[in-house]
């Protein structure tokens, strides 16, 4: 699991470095950008998303405590979670499809450094997109895992699965709170 989350850092890691480059390069024009980025839609998935990472190490806990009940307690609520951030995140794409923020021939930025504002978007979807595909495939898992608690196949003796979807789950949570100050938070003022 540590060598796969390795390979993820540096996966994520690309676009961060990325993200930094064109930044550096286009300043203002990425300021512009983040301002119609939506701040409540995104602080509220930070908190939903944060709120799962308790989840999951709660769930990881009642695995060790032999608690099967409350593991799949846990880990259905894990998935809710992840369920809401996925939602709220679709509310967001479907309102940057609205207002054309989508890099490509219908992109209209209202702003000056239309280009550059561009490679905003562009950044910003494929970091954001593969972090949901990391949380689809992650609520996935977790429903697998789910299935196999309630049947008993975890106890306190044998709860190391349980404990690498947490790693996985939490290694997803991270990347967004790298992703939020980055593209939200950032020339805010």
């Amino acid at each position: 699991m540590w060598a796969f989350l390795t390979t993820e850092v540096m996966f994520f890691g690309g676009l961060f470095v990325a993200y930094a480059a064109y930044r550096l390069a286009y300043p203002e024009a990425f300021a512009q950008a983040s301002r119609e980025l939506d701040m409540v839609l995104s602080t509220a998935n930070t908190l939903v998303l944060l709120a799962s990472s308790l989840m999951m190490a709660l769930g990881v806990h009642a695995a060790q405590t032999d608690k099967k009940k409350a593991l799949v307690a846990f880990l259905l609520l894990t998935v809710l979670l992840g369920l809401v951030f996925l939602g709220i995140k679709a509310v967001e794409y479907g309102e940057k499809f609205q207002h054309h923020l989508v890099p490509g021939a219908d992109f209209i930025f209202p702003g000056s450094h239309a280009n550059q504002a561009a490679i905003f978007f562009a950044l910003y979807f494929t970091t954001t997109g593969l972090h949901a595909v990391h949380m689809i495939i992650g609520i996935g898992i977790l429903l697998y895992f789910t299935y196999r608690a309630w049947q008993g196949h975890f106890s306190s003796l044998h709860y190391d699965p349980v404990e690498m979807i947490g790693l996985y789950w939490h290694f997803v949570d991270i990347v967004w709170v790298f992703i939020f100050p980055l593209y939200y938070l950032i020339d805010r003022t």
